[in-house]
């Protein structure tokens, strides 16, 4: 006969069996870093904007009028640094609560993020360098950011939590593209050298592995989590946080 494994010291289950904290931190750590980049470059942009010393070159594209892109550089911080915590989930899990109400802050600043991209496509001078591709494509991934997290909001609020989270990690994905962006501007400049066109399907290139990379994580999600809807009780209260 079989003896039952041993729990552990003083009751604990062993080691394996514990959920690992290391696991739950390195996504977010890495997001933290993959923004790092355009987070910085907005914050010195801001600082310009609002008559400090000019730490990067200026572009007098917004000199006329900057608060389209100053609510874009404010809302892409918030909704990049408060998102990546997001996906961590302990935090998710013992902190409902708070989750619910950082999902409203990213609700909230994502549109004002993607709102702010659209108008500053439709309304500001292209920068040079750039081409018509490119143009289009901020216009595209921007409304596709737009729609990915009303869906977000509309299906938690019907109780359908794998929906919600598959639409908003999309719209995060879109918005991180920034951050890819550096990488993929780069490497397209050395292999295909620099020309509008290079440059904008470089650049485009980060909004597909941005949104590659989240299908992925959602079908892999899909295939290891259970349907998973709130009850009547927890889908009022999901409804009466999204409208609060």
């Amino acid at each position: 006969m079989s003896t039952p494994r041993p729990a552990g010291l003083l009751g604990r289950p062993p080691r394996q069996a514990r959920p690992s904290r290391q696991r739950s931190w390195p996504v977010p750590l890495a997001l933290f870093l993959l923004s790092a980049v355009p987070l910085l470059a907005g914050s010195l942009r801001l600082v310009q904007l609002v008559g400090g010393p000019a730490l990067i070159p200026a572009d007098h594209r917004f000199a006329g009028f900057p608060l389209p892109l100053m609510v874009h550089i404010v809302g892409a911080a918030v909704y990049a640094l408060v998102g990546a915590f997001q996906f961590v989930p302990r935090l998710r899990r013992r902190h409902l609560d708070w989750h619910r109400r950082a999902g409203r802050v990213l609700a909230v600043a994502g549109l004002l993020v993607a709102g702010s991209a659209l108008w500053m496509t439709l309304f500001y001078a292209e920068k040079p360098g750039t081409g018509s591709l490119l143009y289009v494509l901020r216009l595209v991934f921007g409304a596709a950011m737009a729609g990915c997290l009303v869906l977000g909001v509309t299906t938690v609020r019907r109780g359908d939590v794998v929906a919600h989270r598959a639409w908003m990690l999309r719209a995060y994905a879109i918005a991180l593209a920034a951050g890819t962006q550096a990488f993929t501007a780069g490497i397209g400049a050395a292999i295909f050298g620099r020309s509008p066109l290079a440059g904008d399907l470089a650049l485009g290139s980060a909004w597909v592995i941005n949104l590659a990379v989240a299908e992925w994580v959602i079908r892999r999600r899909s295939r290891s989590t259970p349907p998973r809807r709130l009850d009547r009780a927890a889908r009022s209260a999901a409804s009466a946080g999204a409208t609060s």
